[in-house]
């Protein structure tokens, strides 16, 4: 294992400094092709700003990868990639469509069910490619074969995780710092149940997310657009049907859910609110957790940071519950649940925005 960690390290850094040194590039090539986000409106930046950053973190992750290959084939590296070459292949065309489809509406912002029908075609793939949602831990004992339900349920955990990631996508540097928490959570949790393939992945996007981090932290010269948030979400998904959902144990569903407990959350209360207003669930509002911190005097940073610090109790959370002994799993969820509770009731998160037709970026 020893010598399978350096290699994993490897891996994180050169995704970060490939990341690193593409974002300048890219940044310059939005901002001559006009693929810009302009102030005012529902945006919260001053200036035009590029969105593409997303492409930078999308090769800093390949580039994360392909070492790891590289080294598996030329250079006598632990056998993790090769060694399951098929679950692998189908992540790898599954990430590229849905990169795709970020950088599609990126540059020409696609109807709504274009945009979605392009994820379940990258969240399709990968379920058909064997990496699904095979069966889940039976509290009671044992385990519920989920047969015929695999596959949708598979493209919906998918395709649920790269939302949920691009609708925080509101602050500068938000949504790459909390990817990089989570994504860190589940590198601990991919290292400790001895499934490496998921570790790979695991470090190259937190060396994305932190050389991306950068350029995206406030205030940003680059935004990583829906080519960087549904990619990561994407990834943070697969991560989590290779490394966690493979135990057997009833937990595991819940423990990636907790790791990436703030999305999450934002976007429930974000469905109850227009639910309640009788607006459409894929409305905007300006009612979610950053929104609220601003409006409560917090500035910019300190949003950003207050939501890191969350996430990170989380993401420990999270790890905790998945190895802690079965009596302290319940009273760790509930911890975390009385945390989040009283989080939304201090930022009214389930209250309706009055007067407000404006969305977050």
């Amino acid at each position: 294992m020893s010598g399978a960690l350096w290699q994993l390290a490897v891996d994180a850094i050169v995704a970060a400094a490939v990341t690193l040194a593409l974002t300048p590039a890219v940044r310059l090539a939005g901002i001559r092709l006009g693929i810009v986000a302009h102030p005012g409106g529902r945006h919260v930046h001053s200036g035009v700003i590029p969105r593409i950053g997303g492409v930078a973190m999308f090769f800093g992750m390949v580039a994360g990868v392909g070492v790891q290959l590289a080294g598996e084939r030329f250079f006598g590296w632990h056998k993790v990639l090769s060694a399951s070459p098929k679950p692998m292949l189908a992540i790898a065309a599954g990430g590229l469509v849905m990169f795709a489809v970020g950088v599609a509406d990126d540059v020409v912002e696609m109807k709504p069910g274009a945009k979605f029908l392009g994820q379940i075609l990258a969240a399709t793939v990968v379920a058909l490619g064997g990496v699904r949602i095979g069966y889940v831990g039976n509290p009671f004992g044992g385990v519920i074969v989920l047969g015929a339900l695999s596959v949708p349920l598979t493209v919906l955990w998918i395709v649920s995780f790269a939302n949920v990631i691009n609708l925080i996508d509101g602050l500068d540097g938000l949504a790459a710092g909390v990817s990089a928490i989570a994504g860190l959570s589940l590198f601990a949790l991919a290292v400790q149940g001895n499934t490496l393939a998921a570790a790979v992945l695991a470090g190259a996007l937190v060396g994305a997310c932190l050389g991306f981090l950068r350029y995206n932290f406030h205030p940003a010269s680059v935004f990583m657009g829906d080519s960087g948030a549904l990619t990561l979400g994407f990834f943070l998904a697969c991560i989590s049907l290779l490394g966690v959902m493979k135990s057997l144990a009833a937990i595991a569903l819940v423990v990636p859910i907790v790791i990436v407990g703030v999305p999450v959350f934002d976007t429930f209360s974000a469905i109850v609110r227009r639910k309640i207003s009788g607006k459409p669930i894929q409305a905007a509002d300006r009612g979610h957790i950053h929104h609220r911190l601003l409006h409560r005097g917090f500035s910019h940073r300190q949003t950003v940071v207050i939501i890191y610090v969350w996430s990170a109790a989380l993401a420990v959370g999270g790890y905790a519950v998945r190895w802690a002994p079965s009596s302290y799993r319940l009273v760790t969820l509930l911890v975390l649940a009385a945390l989040s509770a009283y989080m939304a009731h201090w930022l009214g998160l389930f209250e309706v925005v009055q007067h407000d037709d404006e969305a977050d970026r």
